[in-house]
């Protein structure tokens, strides 16, 4: 499968980032992760060739053998949820955006200890309380900031955040600032929490307008494909 389009696609988002980066006002540098779940390696491969060397898969289980394939050095990002018996799976990935419980915290934080290294994670953060998604509650940050400066084997990078499908606008602003917050609040406990992983296809010119550092996009750059109902909830 090729990507003729991409070229264009990616030249069009890139434009459409800086210009929401100028209306935001936050000066930001965005890191543009390109969402490759049900596509095959060729989608990998493809990114690369027009500069995107950040990757993104929401399931171990189909991301690790496409890292084995792979054949260009891209930074690997784990975006859907990570069980926590599959803490060692996170040695392939430069960051684990979905962080998304105090005991997948301890597990990870078990395996930084163990393998030398601290695993490099965003805090994902349930901004207006969907059932649906995981995440600490807004008010449970400050408590799980401060729990966090004790676990060596996990260093904190920032936030990440979904914001439901189909949203208005004022609740995709009301998420995104939400996320924003909860990264101040891991800034001010002592965590080097600079990232901001929020806005996917349909929703990263407003998630940049608020601060955004790194968007999560697939159907943007690659087109429609079958998508999962929780696939959905990534880009």
């Amino acid at each position: 499968m090729h990507f003729p389009e991409l070229p264009d696609r990616v030249a069009e988002v890139r434009q459409r980032i800086a210009a929401a980066v100028a209306r935001g006002g936050h000066g930001q540098r965005v890191t543009l992760i390109a969402v490759t779940k049900t596509f095959g390696v060729e989608a990998v491969q493809a990114a690369w060739d027009v500069g995107i060397h950040d990757v993104g898969e929401n399931r171990v289980q189909e991301a690790l053998p496409k890292i084995d394939a792979a054949s260009v050095p891209v930074r690997w990002h784990l975006i859907g949820h990570l069980q926590r018996n599959k803490a060692r799976a996170a040695d392939s990935f430069e960051l684990v955006h979905s962080m998304d419980s105090a005991r997948l915290a301890d597990a990870l934080h078990a395996r930084g200890l163990a393998r030398g290294r601290a695993i490099d994670v965003l805090l994902q953060v349930n901004v207006v309380g969907e059932a649906s998604k995981a995440g600490w509650a807004p008010e449970s940050v400050p408590a799980e900031a401060e729990r966090l400066t004790g676990l060596a084997g996990v260093r904190v990078r920032g936030v990440m955040a979904m914001a439901p499908l189909d949203a208005s606008e004022a609740v995709l602003r009301t998420t995104f600032h939400g996320a924003r917050a909860a990264r101040t609040v891991l800034e001010a406990a002592g965590h080097p929490a600079a990232e901001l992983s929020m806005g996917m296809s349909s929703d990263y010119e407003i998630a940049v307008e608020e601060g955004a550092t790194m968007v999560r996009l697939g159907t943007v750059l690659f087109g429609s494909r079958a998508a999962t109902a929780a696939g959905h909830a990534h880009d």
